[in-house]
């Protein structure tokens, strides 16, 4: 076996099924999982219609590539969504369909970390708290996480200034998430700058990861992504940068598996080639569900008004007892406890039935402390009742401490 699976922590639900094993939460009570980021609304009726007067497809060979439809949409929808006036978004050449971004997240390290460049194992940039794929990624690519605090203090936005001098010597792969992931933080128009140019002295690559961000507050305001500010400075062909979107969030479709990366042409020629040996093309059909997905937004807005009722009605039962703010987009909440994580979050399970994720789980202890410790995650993907049943069970725990 591969010695590096060694090194893989268990994953933070295993953790969480460990945590809970053996409690046996009130009967009488129905249980609410707040712990994980599946979208539970409705899928959207003409993707599945799509998808169903597509099967005919089940019978043909995907190409690596994707169809040609398809990425004429992912690009059409990028355009307009990013506002990439300047530099045109090839979708012969910058646009690539994946199965999901997790599978794309993981897939990129291992094309473009070299283990070999200057006989040091390289590291690998990214935020902490993060989403797990990066540091399992980096490390079964050979590489080293080297993690950034994101914080209450900074905004909940890594300061990648801070990075030292010999560590970005060695980075070949830098990991975002805006929003983020738990922290529901959106990096600014100065931050991806900053990180653009960043790229470009010491030549790594930025794997963006912007599956939340089609889900925010302020319809005149959404979340700015890396490709729009590399657009803004006129960078060519988006050298150094790639996004990864995804359907799951914005179109509350996590089984259909698809997605898409986009950005640097250079990169993505080669990114295909390793693609085409692992063998994850998406199906026909999928692929056809996804075109209608992208070309719609009617539904995308229907999602945005469903989260904001949630945010404000539990928001409104939690902010009294908890340190608890709305983020600036995504579905969690990332709220500072008055005690223990894990404690928290059996008792809470024991006591009331409702399930949330230890903050512990999606981070790591630094020289400057675990920043996930002492909060949780809230996923508010349920429907409306049952998140705001939810929020009052939490409420009556906390009351409880006191």
């Amino acid at each position: 076996m591969n010695s590096r699976l060694a090194s893989l922590q268990p994953y933070p639900f295993q953790r969480l099924a460990q945590l809970i094993h053996g409690l046996t939460p009130p009967a009488g009570m129905a249980p609410i999982r707040l712990s994980m980021g599946e979208p539970q609304h409705a899928a959207p009726d003409f993707v599945l219609e799509a998808l169903k007067v597509n099967l005919a497809g089940l019978s043909n060979y995907p190409t690596t590539k994707g169809a040609a439809e398809l990425r004429n949409s992912i690009s059409a929808w990028a355009t307009h969504r990013f506002k990439l006036d300047k530099i045109a978004l090839d979708p012969e050449r910058h646009v690539l369909p994946v199965a999901g971004t997790r599978e794309a997240l993981f897939s990129i390290a291992q094309a473009v970390i070299d283990r070999r460049v200057n006989s040091q194992r390289p590291s690998v940039v990214m935020p902490n708290p993060f989403y797990q794929i990066y540091e399992g990624a980096a490390l079964l690519a050979g590489a080293k996480p080297y993690f950034m605090n994101a914080v209450e203090e900074n905004g909940y936005r890594a300061d990648f200034a801070q990075v030292p001098e010999e560590i970005w010597q060695k980075v070949p792969l830098v990991y975002i998430c805006s929003p983020g992931n738990p922290t529901g933080a959106v990096l600014t128009r100065g931050d991806l700058a900053g990180l653009i140019e960043l790229a470009h002295k010491y030549n790594f690559i930025i794997a963006s990861d912007e599956c939340y961000s089609e889900i925010y507050f302020d319809e005149a305001k959404p979340p700015l992504g890396l490709l729009q500010v590399a657009n803004e400075l006129g960078i060519r062909d988006y050298q150094h940068c790639l996004v990864f979107h995804s359907l799951s969030k914005r179109s509350s479709l996590p089984g259909l598996r698809s997605g898409f990366v986009a950005g640097d042409g250079a990169v993505l020629e080669q990114y295909h080639q390793y693609r085409t040996y692992h063998g994850c093309a998406l199906p026909p059909p999928t692929q056809a569900a996804s075109q209608a997905a992208w070309n719609d937004e009617a539904h995308v807005r229907t999602n945005r008004d469903l989260y904001r009722a949630k945010f404000d009605a539990v928001l409104k039962i939690l902010k009294p007892v908890l340190d608890v703010k709305k983020p600036e987009a995504g579905f969690y909440l990332w709220p500072r406890l008055p005690q223990d994580d894990e404690t928290f979050t059996r008792e809470l399970y024991a006591r009331e039935n409702v399930l949330v994720l230890p903050g512990s789980y999606l981070s790591r202890a630094t020289e400057a402390g675990n920043p996930g410790k002492n909060r949780v995650r809230m996923a508010l993907v349920a429907p409306l009742a049952e998140c705001i049943e939810a929020a009052q069970r939490v409420r009556n725990y906390v009351e409880s401490l006191k």
